[in-house]
């Protein structure tokens, strides 16, 4: 059985509030996990301490145990003291793409050539 450990969601519409719970990765977002570690509320302000509450000591038992957290909870967790998160980056997905790289080129072209009619004048 593979354990993750992530966040379930409850609230209202549009007013979000999570709880980190371990669950079954077959089971449904929403649906039935197997213990709940914390409550996740992003609506509060940064700084406020009820924020983020998560029992770090169950969170590392689980991970022992061999539970993955998703992406989410493994940044929630590293700003509470539980592991360390992998750093990410895929540098190539940021760059531009071809029609935006050639409307880049057009423009520069423009620039130049204006640059060196004001420089004749």
């Amino acid at each position: 059985m593979s354990l993750k450990i992530r966040l379930s969601r409850g609230g209202a519409k549009k007013r979000p509030f999570y709880r980190i719970v371990i669950a079954d990765s077959r089971s449904p977002r929403d649906g039935r996990f197997i213990e709940r570690l914390g409550t996740f509320d992003p609506l509060k302000a940064k700084d406020a301490a009820d924020r983020l509450v998560v029992d770090a000591e169950k969170a590392k038992e689980w991970i022992a145990k061999g539970a993955t957290p998703t992406d989410r909870v493994a940044r929630l967790l590293e700003s509470v003291g539980v592991g360390q998160r992998a750093a990410r980056s895929n540098p190539e997905k940021a760059k531009p793409k071809k029609k935006a790289q050639e409307r880049a080129a057009a423009a520069a072209a423009a620039a130049e050539k204006a640059a060196a009619e004001a420089a004749a004048e």
